[in-house]
């Protein structure tokens, strides 16, 4: 018996090593993820001067399409659900187009959140 539990609380230091790595890895994954989230944060504010500049509309329909059309070819290559992909994304959009009308609107770089 005594054997027996010493098998087991191995098996669960390995388990219990095996999960720390996996999240290890999570962890640095999630890293990675934000970083390029603000860098397409970042991009978006360069764009949203570009369009102050040159008098573009903030909404650009056609544009919103094809990154939401390029979204759901991913869920659909990777086996995630849809439902999903389009709600992420309709917050990732979201959150840009209103950091883009405070740019637009008030002429300022809102790179702290705030509006002049």
């Amino acid at each position: 018996m005594n054997q027996l539990a010493t098998r087991a609380t191995a098996r669960a230091n390995a388990d219990h090593g095996t999960l720390e790595t996996l999240r290890t890895d999570l962890d640095r994954i999630d890293a990675q993820f934000l970083a390029a989230l603000g860098a397409r944060i970042a991009v978006c504010r360069s764009i949203a001067h570009y369009k102050r500049e040159h008098g573009v509309p903030m909404m650009q329909p056609h544009r919103i399409g094809v990154v939401q059309q390029r979204a759901a070819r991913f869920a659909e290559a990777n086996g995630l659900d849809l439902t999903f992909m389009k709600q992420l994304y309709d917050l990732i959009i979201g959150e840009t187009c209103r950091i883009e009308d405070l740019i637009i609107d008030a002429g300022t770089d809102t790179s702290d959140g705030s509006a002049a």
